[in-house]
């Protein structure tokens, strides 16, 4: 035996204190008291034992899996949070719905009575917004990053921020701009207007925001909704790096701007000022968000990401496929 290991007897005590501790539940000055010891000998060798490795914890939950897919995306990236939902179905729909209303839980845990919370607009936003149900009148903000959508009421920015904005007890503010203009000199005259300035300037200053990441290929491409262009400009689109859309700008794989004639006829609030926003919420789900998803943590505009977990290991398994392509070429 070696001269560092404890004697039979005090193995055999060890054990015993431990079985009672962790097995039983009693507590230490319980065990003190059964056993004849002061509670300081027992907390000793409570200690001793897990040092000798004779103490093993196994937790048996159905979350498991699901939090070691929040730790791998936390050491992939600088995320302070990331919230992983459990896929129940292979139904779209239903998954997104279970996504909103986590993100929804989330949001009304985060903010305070007096938050002022920028968002965007979206689909994905909406089924935030279904599961948001105030109990209590609060001095929250809702304030829109982007223009607004014609013809797209139940997705677009000023009906969604309405609409959380109802669900959180507070007010919203509405920005009167289209998304996009048709030349980029009319985009600044829309910007020089003072109350589109002072929506965006709101917006700058929020506490939080929350986005939905638009995806620019597969069917779940919004983008072209707000901004009809042809397959074959949506191809040379993608063929030029364009990956993902977040609040209206184009973006490559790195989460940088695209050099897109898009890019300058939105009215939106600027990327870097978007940045800015201390807590900055992104949401998605489904195999057409991951190249966008992918893009925003590149670029470090999230600092928490609320996905299922279907598509948080897909995100992570192209993001490996990715550091492998740029170490080979």
């Amino acid at each position: 035996m070696s001269t560092s290991e404890p004697a039979t007897e005090t193995l055999r005590l060890i054990a015993r204190v431990l079985t009672l501790h962790f097995q039983e539940g009693m507590l230490q000055a319980e065990i003190a008291s059964a056993l004849r010891l002061s509670t300081a000998k027992v907390n000793r060798l409570i200690k001793q034992g897990r040092e000798l490795g004779m103490v093993e914890f196994k937790i048996h939950s159905p979350f498991q899996r699901l939090f070691e897919l929040e730790r791998q995306m936390k050491a992939r990236w600088p995320l302070a949070e990331c919230l992983v939902v459990d896929t129940v179905t292979d139904n779209a729909e239903t998954t997104l719905d279970l996504v909103g209303k986590a993100t929804a839980q989330h949001l009304a845990n985060l903010l305070d009575d007096d938050s002022v919370l920028a968002i965007s607009g979206g689909k994905t936003l909406s089924a935030v917004a279904n599961h948001l149900n105030a109990r209590a009148q609060t001095s929250n903000v809702v304030v829109p990053m982007t223009g607004g959508v014609q013809g797209q009421h139940y997705t677009d920015v000023n009906h969604i921020a309405t609409r959380i904005a109802d669900g959180l007890g507070g007010t919203a503010t509405l920005i009167h701009a289209p998304l996009h203009t048709d030349t980029q000199q009319e985009r600044d005259m829309v910007l020089s207007v003072r109350s589109v300035r002072d929506v965006l300037d709101q917006a700058r200053r929020a506490d939080v925001s929350l986005l939905g990441l638009g995806a620019v290929a597969g069917e779940s491409a919004t983008y072209y909704t707000a901004h009809p262009i042809s397959s074959a400009d949506r191809e040379q689109l993608y063929n030029d790096g364009v990956r993902a859309e977040l609040l209206g700008h184009l973006v490559d794989a790195r989460g940088a701007l695209c050099d897109s004639d898009l890019n300058s006829r939105l009215v939106s609030l600027p990327l870097q000022d978007a940045l800015n926003i201390p807590v900055r919420i992104g949401v998605a789900t489904g195999a057409d968000k991951v190249e966008p998803a992918c893009a925003a943590l590149n670029g470090g505009h999230i600092s928490t990401l609320v996905v299922d977990d279907t598509t948080a290991q897909a995100v992570l398994d192209y993001s490996q496929a990715e550091q492998i392509l740029s170490r080979a070429s």
